[in-house]
């Protein structure tokens, strides 16, 4: 009994969810309505409040749901070029950028705060929980087994770095995701291999990759 209630409890999350997601990205996280929300649905609005509390909530467990998927995309990116750290850094950087291009939900975030509008962009800037704690948080382990020659002080900058500036560059982006994600990659490997300027040229390190063009 126990399982099955926690099994209705998690979709009735997913459900709450997934109609957060359809509102947010028509009309919004400033007009989101929990009325709206629990109409969209399906359920009564005291059991949306039963179940999340507040509007804030709702706007941290969705912010979670979507970093979630952003992780397993760029794992599977990672494990496309694993011992390459440049080359993996790129692939996991560009699937990111790409990806909020192509999500209708962080766009349609992006261009309310652009426009001055109070939206989810806090949740993902100015709240170190859940985007950056959980990213850092995954990023390391899988370095750890990825590339153990790097010294834990050297992985530890480089992924908060990665994290960083993907994030700046989400917000505020100012080249193509391709050539942004070459450069952060590029940044990343100098910090794990300091002194390091073209492991590329080397043949046998499986570090390097090409240089990265300069942002515009």
């Amino acid at each position: 009994m126990t399982r099955f209630r926690e099994s209705v409890r998690s979709l009735l999350r997913e459900q709450v969810l997934d109609a957060a997601h359809r509102l947010v990205a028509a009309e919004g996280w400033g007009g989101l309505r929990m009325t709206s929300l629990a109409r969209a649905a399906g359920i009564s609005r005291q059991t949306l409040y039963n179940e999340f509390g507040s509007k804030e909530s709702i706007g941290t467990a969705l912010v979670q749901r979507e970093l979630e998927g952003f992780l397993i995309g760029i794992e599977r990116e990672l494990d496309a070029h694993r011992g390459e750290l440049e080359a993996a850094a790129r692939a996991g950087i560009g699937y990111t950028l790409q990806q909020v291009v192509d999500d209708p939900l962080i766009r349609s975030v992006l261009v309310a705060a652009r426009e001055g509008g109070d939206d989810l962009l806090a949740y993902l800037t100015t709240r170190p929980e859940p985007v950056f704690g959980t990213a850092m948080a995954m990023l390391d382990a899988y370095a750890v087994g990825a590339w153990p020659d790097v010294d834990e002080e050297s992985r530890g900058l480089a992924v908060e770095t990665v994290v960083r500036l993907t994030v700046s560059h989400i917000v505020q982006p100012v080249a193509s995701p391709r050539e942004t994600a070459a450069r952060i990659a590029r940044i990343a490997a100098r910090i794990a291999y300091p002194g390091e300027a073209d492991r590329a040229a080397r043949p046998g390190t499986g570090h390097g990759g090409s240089p990265a063009p300069g942002l515009c």
